[in-house]
């Protein structure tokens, strides 16, 4: 299969001056994840909901000077995107979006962008039923959270491990999860256009080995539990790789919670049933 069997097309596009509120409603309207950034009929950049979601810290200033309705699309987009040709092939289109890291890539002929190729193409693709193995055999660990976490605790480590987060109560046990959709769509905004504030207190011990009480009063912008998603939708190890796409595909997931006897094993993302796309 080729980019132009798996492409979708027409593309919704924004421009460099259009606001970054602007360009965070198509996505929500259209529930898709990245848009091209075109200069009259010039391909500039492309802006996704990661840019968006990893620019919500409380420390980055471009928040505390405008909210997103005055900040162009320009200042969040990645200049000069990859592009493919609609003759790329599955495999190659796997591998550059795994080599690269992106979710996404536009398929330009001419000079013209004429669609775009997703991993939610690549998931939906004839290519994926010849899958053989387990989910046990592919998923990766499990990075967590605790629900209580702030906002920015949890982007600095979905920065760090380039990965969703698992978010768990304090027994361990699995409470929700938290992907890139889950901090870009965030309703944060208060009437003022600003992160809101609420206090969070957190328990500590008065000495090492004392009863931990209530003793801090952390004033932060939000936490896991406001941000995560719940119920988390699970899968044993021992499960067919191909159980795991049609559940993808039927719930319109990028991910599942590896779970066996009430423990948390790991977590299968589309990233890694992609990769074994690109062997």
């Amino acid at each position: 299969m080729r980019a132009v069997d798996l492409m979708s097309s027409p593309v919704y596009v924004v421009t460099t001056t259009d606001n970054v509120a602007y360009a965070r409603n198509i996505m929500l309207r259209h529930r898709i994840s990245r848009l091209p950034v075109m200069e009259g009929e010039e391909l500039r950049g492309i802006i996704t909901k990661k840019d968006i979601a990893y620019r919500l810290r409380q420390a980055e200033p471009i928040w505390r000077r405008r909210p997103i309705d005055s900040i162009p699309v320009e200042v969040l987009m990645v200049p000069d995107p990859i592009t493919i040709t609609p003759e790329t092939s599955t495999r190659d289109i796997a591998a550059i979006m795994l080599d690269k890291n992106i979710s996404g890539v536009p398929v330009v002929e001419n000079g013209t962008v004429a669609g775009i190729v997703t991993k939610r193409d690549i998931m939906r693709s004839a290519y994926l039923r010849g899958l053989k193995a387990t989910v046990g055999e592919v998923m990766g660990e499990a990075v967590t959270v605790n629900r209580y976490h702030s906002l920015d605790h949890i982007i600095e480590t979905m920065k760090s491990k380039n990965d969703k987060v698992i978010v768990v109560n304090d027994d361990g046990s699995l409470a929700g999860i938290i992907t890139e959709t889950n901090l870009a769509f965030y309703d944060y905004l208060n009437e003022r256009m600003e992160l809101p504030r609420k206090e969070v207190k957190l328990l500590r011990r008065s000495e090492p080995a004392g009863q931990k009480r209530y003793r801090y009063v952390v004033e932060v912008s939000a936490v896991a539990e406001d941000v995560m998603s719940r119920p988390v939708i699970t899968i044993a190890p021992d499960a067919p790789l191909q159980d795991a796409v049609g559940l993808m595909l039927e719930k319109e997931i990028n991910s599942l919670a590896v779970v066996e006897d009430g423990e948390i094993r790991g977590l299968l993302k589309r990233d890694d049933i992609i990769k074994e796309v690109a062997k």
